[in-house]
């Protein structure tokens, strides 16, 4: 049942990624053309537009919505005042949004958490790492780790799971990267995924792969979102 919804949910991303691009597609064929009198290569290719173009791809992820809703409330507003004066100085607004827009998504994602893990586990069992302008390095040695969530905003992380176990059936990482980083290291037979949103930035499987390889039910999902940042997944 959760293989079938994750599915859904890529399919979703590609369905609004396609949308989107066929919309500014037509929206360059009408300004090469002159059909309106709006210039709307002004306004396509803007920080505007690109926050929203990620909000919508993040509302695509069933997860993230709130976020997602965020980025594009901002977006659309500043992208507003290109069009209309608005009575107040857009530039003072700035910062205050991306801070504002930053907590509000480490408060969603932190609720999230709760009622994903809501059965009875040990501390270790979940990573919940967050760095923002500062880095740290964790080595997890849970032999029935269930995932968690790693935020790096102007910042990075390292993560040692060599030496735990998967619980049983997927586990998923969700990871936030903004402008930062993060570095998985897991072992070489563990089953992974990799579902992931990433512009300006990827997620990597760079394990040193075994000659052969062992049956393994559990797996490992990443899952997210990356701007501007990365996530390596690497093997001793």
């Amino acid at each position: 049942m959760e293989t079938i919804e994750r599915k859904h949910e890529s399919n979703s991303t590609r369905i609004v990624l396609g949308i989107i691009l066929i919309a500014i597609s037509a929206l360059l064929l009408i300004d090469n053309f002159d059909i309106s009198t709006i210039h709307w290569k002004r306004y396509i290719f803007t920080w505007q537009a690109l926050i929203i173009v990620i909000g919508l791809l993040i509302v695509s992820k069933q997860e993230s919505r709130i976020t997602g809703i965020i980025l594009i409330a901002v977006g659309a507003f500043f992208l507003l005042a290109k069009f209309y004066p608005l009575p107040i100085h857009i530039g003072k607004l700035i910062w205050p949004a991306v801070i504002l827009l930053i907590g509000i998504s480490l408060i969603s994602t932190s609720s999230h958490r709760k009622n994903r893990f809501n059965r009875s586990v040990t501390s270790d069992d979940i990573i919940d790492d967050v760095n923002i302008f500062s880095g740290s390095e964790q080595q997890i040695n849970s032999q029935n780790f269930l995932g968690g969530k790693i935020t790096s905003i102007f910042g990075g992380s390292t993560i040692d799971l060599t030496k735990a176990n998967l619980a049983p059936g997927s586990n998923i990482i969700d990871v936030l990267c903004i402008f930062g980083g993060a570095k998985i290291i897991i072992p070489t037979d563990w089953k992974l995924k990799i579902e992931t949103v990433s512009i300006f930035g990827g997620v990597s499987d760079k394990r040193k792969m075994p000659a052969t390889t062992t049956a393994n039910k559990n797996e490992l999902v990443i899952k997210g979102f990356v701007l501007f940042g990365g996530c390596d997944i690497k093997s001793y």
